[in-house]
């Protein structure tokens, strides 16, 4: 199948503007690969000094939302775009990013071009993320306490260490880096005295939080687009507020149809660049979602799942 047509930057941006939007810094990029490490860091150490039940949960949360924030800014380092110097950029991308949570950045990276390049077509290795929308409110309910439960994690990780991985999946099939950098983290927190914090605080929001908002994120991105010819039309933006990027699309994920058009401006640039398009009147061809609850209700229209499965 052909691929999906591209804009180019020129027919929308001036030179001046699209300089501005799509420019990659030395430090920034870095600068939020330590955030995500940072806000782990803190979460753990919050319920350490404060041990309760809210505590503990608003930590799992929070470590979960920022392990999907290294698999975020690792999807940055696939497009180049997490530092100007491709070394250091798939350094990085890959030891700071992509390992430590079960990813290898030359695989995703081969499979999430082909994403972009067939994107909502039969050659979109994404597209069973999307096809299933809209479901019944059941359904997504039934995937929500998998990916609670540790179902998911579970079921991944047994396709990761002994094959059988499905299109869509997060988990790359090589083990060896993300044994590698648990085994790093378990020792450090053992020395420190924390041994414990490794399963409560590491895994545990890899196994419940880290599935829930990486489903949410691929719903708010491709599920329901209504994808055309046009590609300001093949993915959708969410506009966050400030809990569900904290706790549910952290580094600017939600600006996914933004990204989906101009794929290599760094994630930091993407809000610059969604007011430019907006300033431009853009927002006519796009599709914007107010929130996450706004697109699961689109995604799971009672009346639009029955036609869905008749």
């Amino acid at each position: 199948m052909p691929a999906v047509a591209r804009i180019d930057p020129k027919d929308v941006f001036t030179p001046e503007e699209w300089a501005r939007v799509s420019a990659k810094s030395s430090w920034r990029g870095l600068a939020l690969v330590a955030c995500a490490w940072g806000l782990i860091v803190a979460a753990g150490a919050m319920f350490v000094v404060w041990p309760n039940p809210l505590t503990y949960i608003l930590a799992v949360m929070l470590i979960g939302a920022r392990q999907l924030g290294l698999a975020i800014l690792m999807h940055d380092a696939a497009h180049g775009a997490l530092h100007p110097n491709a070394k250091i950029n798939d350094w990085v991308g890959e030891w700071l990013c992509a390992a430590p949570v079960g990813a290898r950045l030359d695989s995703y990276r081969a499979y999430h071009i082909k994403h972009h390049r067939f994107t909502e077509t039969e050659d979109d290795p994404d597209l069973a993320l999307s096809a299933p929308f809209p479901i019944s409110r059941g359904s997504l309910w039934r995937k929500i306490v998998r990916d609670l439960t540790g179902q998911t994690f579970f079921k991944q990780r047994v396709a990761q260490i002994f094959g059988g991985r499905k299109p869509g999946e997060v988990v790359n099939a090589s083990v060896g880096r993300f044994l590698a950098i648990n085994a790093a983290l378990f020792a450090a927190l053992t020395l420190a005295g924390y041994w414990w914090a490794y399963p409560a605080l590491w895994i545990v929001p890899m196994a419940t939080w880290l599935p829930l908002v990486t489903r949410l994120r691929n719903i708010g991105e491709h599920a329901c687009v209504g994808a055309q010819a046009d590609p300001f039309t093949h993915a959708r933006t969410t506009l966050a507020n400030p809990i569900e990027r904290l706790l549910i699309a952290p580094f600017w994920v939600h600006y996914h149809a933004e990204h989906h058009v101009f794929m290599h401006a760094p994630c930091y640039r993407l809000p610059a660049l969604h007011d430019v398009l907006m300033n431009k009147g853009y927002w006519s061809r796009m599709k914007i979602a107010p929130g996450y609850f706004s697109v699961l209700r689109e995604a799971t229209t009672p009346r639009a799942a029955a036609l869905a499965a008749a």
